[in-house]
């Protein structure tokens, strides 16, 4: 099953940009690690805000992780 925007839950995991994106759990660690969204790690897992993850996803703001 595929996410909607607002079927995001408000910490996403990688999981969750995997389910929405339809793409491969290494592509979707990929895109986490390239810095195109804000992450945070909390030891060995990934969490992203939704709202940045949404911002990059629709183009409405282009500030990469660490700006």
């Amino acid at each position: 099953m595929k996410y909607q925007l607002e079927d995001l839950p408000e910490v996403l995991e990688v999981a969750d940009i995997q389910k929405f994106l339809d793409i491969g759990r290494n592509q979707a660690y990929d895109l986490c690690n390239s810095g195109q969204f804000y992450t945070l790690r909390i030891g060995r897992s990934i969490k992203i805000p939704k709202q940045p993850f949404v911002n990059w996803f629709l183009g409405t703001e282009s500030k990469k992780q660490g700006e």
